[in-house]
């Protein structure tokens, strides 16, 4: 004679249900703190495992209720959050300072300490990946001097730099921090070695043993980039300033670097090849991801970061967005800089009793903020 198997009512289902919930909700929140995961993937695990139980309890008639399904949903998608969020507060940046101090030694002919001069002073600088960050400083403020140590070009005299964890003073690391850090320096002749544009944009990814297909690809892609694939049969000592440092920026863009540190590369540039180049950096960060790390003296160059930070006397004075920075033009003036031009007239206009809002940064910001002002 065959049992009939009882069946789960009441008020002892809906116990099991919640139980069952509850095991399932720990079990995945234990699972998401071992390994990340997307939210959406956690979602589709969740709904699978709910069906995977609701049939091995058909027979004994048990449903998981739908508002328990949701309630867990609901705390497991928060806790998810929250431990994504501390991963990546504890995660180091693709770069990051510690505490870094440089200093310039001066010797007489004998060899005798005559004076130092710090031109960085504890700087503390955290970089995450796919970052678009502006460094901004008057002359002698010490930005170049920070840029050269994201490349190792300088070292510590105190204090630590990684890049991409990498340490370095670590002489072993030094090869792959130059690979991962691509600079591109303010006076092209520093940078440029080859007879030929094509073959110099071609020699970095060549080093890298690159194949030699690929390398031809990456040449035309970056020359294309920076406006200069028509120039690649010329020799750089026909190239005018500007030419040349489009060439180098082609060089380090043809790397394809994980980073990307510009000493103001266009400062030899007319304002049509600056913006052809600002685009090509803005693409390589967009569709590339690359971060970027940019020195540079043209305000307007910077309104599309995602982060600012303003130098003065080697330390960070200021930090934040471009919005954030820009809504602080006194400060600014305090340090010998300026502000984009429009966001002046903006500052201007404000001054003179027109209702505009801070740290407005374009032509178009500033049309709909004086319309709405006047209607």
């Amino acid at each position: 004679m065959i049992k009939k198997r009882r069946k789960i009512t009441g008020l002892a289902a809906s116990r099991n249900n919640s139980f069952t919930s509850l095991l399932l909700a720990v079990f995945l929140g234990k699972f998401c703190d071992m390994i990340v995961i997307p939210p959406i993937m956690m979602y589709i695990l969740f709904i699978i495992l709910s069906h995977h139980i609701g049939f091995f309890h058909k027979n004994l008639s048990f449903k998981i209720d739908v508002s328990i399904i949701n309630e867990a949903k609901s705390i497991l998608c928060l806790e998810l959050l929250r431990v994504r969020s501390i991963i990546e507060e504890n995660k180091m940046g693709i770069i990051k300072t510690d505490k870094l101090v440089f200093e310039y030694i001066r010797r007489d002919e004998e060899g005798n300490v005559e004076g130092i001069t710090r031109a960085v002073d504890e700087v503390d600088l955290d970089v995450k990946q796919g970052d678009f960050v502006a460094i901004l400083g008057h002359n002698g403020s010490g930005k170049s001097t920070l840029a050269k140590h994201i490349n190792a070009i300088l070292y510590p005299t105190e204090g630590t730099v990684w890049v991409d964890g990498m340490n370095t003073r670590d002489e072993k690391d030094l090869w792959n921090i130059r690979q991962e850090a691509g600079m591109v320096f303010q006076n092209p002749d520093n940078q440029i070695i080859g007879q030929v544009v094509e073959e110099d944009v071609g020699f970095g990814p060549e080093n890298m043993g690159v194949p030699t297909e690929e390398i031809w690809e990456r040449v035309e892609e970056s020359l294309k980039a920076v406006g200069m694939y028509k120039y690649r049969k010329y020799s750089p000592n026909k190239l005018s300033g500007g030419q040349k440092q489009r060439v180098s920026i082609a060089g380090v863009i043809a790397m394809h670097p994980k980073c990307i540190v510009l000493d103001e590369p266009t400062a030899m540039l007319d304002p049509s090849g600056r913006k052809e180049v600002v685009r090509a950096v803005r693409a390589l960060n967009d569709v590339e991801g690359i971060t970027v790390v940019l020195i540079t003296h043209y305000m307007e160059e910077i309104i599309h970061a995602d982060k600012v930070f303003v130098m003065d006397k080697g330390r960070i004075a200021m930090q934040g967005t471009p919005r954030e920075i820009f809504s602080q033009v006194e400060k600014l003036k305090e340090l010998r800089l300026d502000v984009p031009q429009v966001t002046l007239l903006a500052y201007e206009l404000q001054n003179s009793g027109i209702n505009l809002p801070d740290g407005i940064l374009t032509v178009d910001e500033l049309t709909r903020a004086l319309l709405a002002a006047v209607r």
